[in-house]
């Protein structure tokens, strides 16, 4: 028997059963392995199943009423490569069904799902089924198949006995105005009542303009709830909701205009998903025992997290605890960005008496009789839905992580010396303040234990010298270790400031914290405020230091007192002029009566008595803080500068009585400046001026000490 196929010039010859089958020969058609009955033409290589050699060249398919569809021999879109089926979701590399509306198929999906609404597909026992069956999902609802199925053995698709006999059109009451066709998803449709998007496949939508589409599962859920165990009086109809009513057993509420079970009489709401709830879950990677659902309105606080409830929880006997459904499954081991080590779920404190905890995330008191996520290293506790807030907030953690060894940025030399990674010479130790010094890792005046190299001007506070070159940075929600790392200018992606100290910097972000910004905790004591301070975020309030309004802010909660991240790392001493002859020092409250006092002394404007300034007691002069810091407080005058196209080293200055003319825009320098130090040499240019836009596309721009 001979065929003469559209889709080859020469004759295919027939053979019942293929010789082939040991070689790796392809159908053309579908691209599978030839097997079984076969046309072919030897000649050629051209091989086709009989099924796909007798597949129509047209074909009104029963899930796709509107149009015909056509077989192609390859895709009708050459400039856009391959296409996608829209049944199963596999590259079309052969022979393809296709409408003009943008439908396309395998030749063997449209025939197979033409065999669906035909019928015309035969039963297989699904008992002692292969391994990869027990992983297959139906081709029709896409659910995993847990009952029989049927399947069609030359294909390779699979069917739960309920789609292989579904109704090719349903009347529903969520869309009384059209009937409900089984067709093709091409549209990509999202379903009505769940509100997820269809993947590709089957799925009953209408074929008017109207948009509305159900999942086949979604379609099947009942229409009418009688007699529930926790709603006995009314009966709950599936409808949109066009109000954003509370679910009755998970507590939450979603946007109007979706679709739940409602009473309407008593406004009972009761989502979908929440309606058929399982009687036991077991889930032993969380908790060795199974819970059993209690089918009663019960008040309760949930011994998982802490939170009340008062509807419908889980129980499990055996440990006496009773959850809500969601508390089931909650993560053991989480790292919480605001926390350095991983924190452990428990369902209760054990062997700490009755102190009071507060949760280090909202400063509410944990009631520790109930869940919590606690590290016994730091005696750290949140609750629950504070860590659990946000995804970006944690990542749960599979296993305990050993502690990754401290890596120390110095060297000890001696007992009064040590050698560190951002110096080329030995540091020595001091506690002897002489003049005013800035110590270049944060760029604050010494005013503790530092080391220092005398040849190079060079100082560090002791504790900026012995910071680990990896650091936790708690507000940072990334959770990489930051690297320590000197030798740079750069903005402080927190503060804003431009400053030439050490950063600590994501390797994943790329984003750089100043020491100032780095090293601040959460819980704090300030100067300007009796008690301790910690961070809210959100909160609510102005700043007592600058009365901006503070939407975080670190707060007493006793007093109301609110201030800023950046109001609470100020200086406490600062320097406006090189030529100052004393420094101003931070000043909370201004004691004075008179008006006349109420003036900032730098740029001659009025300030608010009420908040922070800077005061020099001796000259008796103020300044608001933006004044008294300016723009570069934080850059160490004298570090040399070795970028740009100059021939020779420019040093940082600040010019006090002398005003240079710049040498690229002509303006005269009155603030921070480059200036070349070379004998014979007068260069110098503002640091904003051009001479910094070479280095713009750098990460940063090297700085040396000068010597």
């Amino acid at each position: 028997m001979e065929l003469q196929h559209f889709s080859h010039q020469h004759p295919l010859v027939f053979f019942e059963e293929t010789s082939l089958e040991h070689k790796k020969v392809f159908c053309s058609g579908c691209g599978e392995m030839v097997s079984g009955a076969t046309f072919n033409c030897v000649e050629c290589a051209f091989h086709l199943h009989k099924q796909c050699a007798e597949a129509p060249s047209e074909m009104n398919h029963p899930f796709h009423q509107n149009h015909g569809i056509n077989l192609l021999v390859s895709s009708p879109y050459p400039q856009f490569g391959d296409i996608i089926c829209d049944f199963c979701g596999q590259t079309c590399e052969n022979f393809v069904y296709h409408c003009s509306c943008g439908l396309d198929l395998h030749i063997k999906c449209a025939l197979f799902s033409y065999n669906i609404a035909e019928k015309g597909i035969e039963v297989i026992s699904t008992e002692n089924r292969p391994e990869k069956l027990k992983k297959a999902q139906c081709f029709a609802c896409w659910k995993p198949l847990l009952d029989s199925v049927y399947f069609s053995p030359d294909c390779g698709f699979y069917l739960h006995v309920k789609c292989a006999d579904l109704s090719a059109e349903i009347n529903h009451i969520l869309h009384h105005q059209h009937p409900l066709i089984l067709q093709f998803n091409r549209q990509r449709l999202s379903c009505k009542i769940c509100q997820k998007p269809q993947r590709r496949g089957l799925v009953y939508s209408c074929s008017s303009p109207c948009q509305f589409a159900l999942h086949i599962g979604c379609a099947a859920i009942p229409t009418k709830l009688n007699q529930l165990y926790y709603h006995r009086k009314h009966p709950l109809t599936l409808q949109f909701v066009d109000e954003p009513l509370p679910c009755h057993i998970c507590q939450k509420s979603e946007d109007s205009e979706t679709i739940h079970y409602l009473c309407s009489i008593c406004k009972f709401v009761l989502h979908v998903g929440c309606a058929s709830l399982p009687p036991i879950i077991e889930d032993k990677l969380h908790h060795e025992h199974p819970f059993t659902l209690l089918p009663r309105e019960v008040s309760f606080i949930c011994d998982a997290c802490g939170a009340p409830g008062n509807f419908v929880p889980y129980i499990c006997s055996t440990c006496n605890h009773i959850v809500h459904k969601k508390c089931i499954s909650l993560p053991a081991i989480i790292k919480f960005f605001r926390h350095p080590h991983p924190i452990f779920h428990i369902y209760f404190l054990e062997g700490h008496g009755f102190e009071t905890w507060e949760c280090r995330h909202c400063y509410e008191e944990v009631n520790t009789e109930h869940g919590s996520y606690f590290c016994s290293k730091c005696n750290y506790i949140v609750h629950v839905n504070c860590a659990l807030e946000q995804p970006r907030f944690y990542i749960v953690v599979d296993s305990i992580e050993t502690d990754e060894a401290v890596e120390l940025s110095f060297k000890q030399v001696t007992d009064t010396s040590i050698k560190h990674f951002s110096h080329d010479h030995n540091l020595t130790l001091g506690d002897d303040i002489v003049g005013d010094k800035k110590c270049d890792g944060c760029l604050l005046s010494i005013s503790a234990s530092y080391y220092f190299c005398s040849p190079c001007d060079f100082f560090l506070h002791k504790s900026c010298a012995e910071l680990p070159m990896k650091k936790h940075i708690w507000f940072h929600i990334c959770q990489r270790l930051c690297r320590l790392s000197s030798g740079c200018i750069f903005q402080c992606s927190y503060c804003g400031f431009e400053t030439s100290g050490f950063a600590y910097t994501c390797g994943e972000c790329q984003i750089r914290f100043c020491l100032r910004c780095a090293l601040v905790p959460d819980i704090i004591r300030c100067e300007g405020h009796e008690h301790l301070l910690a961070y809210y975020n959100p909160n609510e309030g102005s700043c007592d230091a600058c009365g901006d309004f503070a939407a975080a802010a670190y707060k007493c909660k006793g007093c109301n007192f609110n201030l800023h991240r950046d109001c609470m790392t100020l200086p406490l001493t600062a320097r406006h002029n090189k030529s100052d002859e004393h420094p101003y020092k931070l000043t909370y409250h201004d004691n004075k009566n008179y008006p006349e006092s109420n003036y900032c002394d730098i740029c001659e404007e009025e300030r608010n008595p009420n908040l922070w300034f800077y005061h020099c007691a001796i000259c008796d002069n103020s300044a608001h803080p933006d004044c008294a810091l300016g723009k570069y407080t934080f850059f160490k005058l004298g570090s040399i500068y070795t970028k740009g196209d100059h021939p020779h080293p420019l040093t940082f200055v600040k010019k006090d009585h002398h005003y240079p003319e710049c040498h690229r825009c002509g303006d005269r320098c009155l603030d921070l400046a480059l200036e070349c130090k070379t004998t014979g040499c007068s260069y110098i240019v503002h640091w904003e001026c051009p001479e910094k836009e070479s280095n713009e596309s750098e990460s940063s721009e090297e700085t040396e000490s000068s010597e």
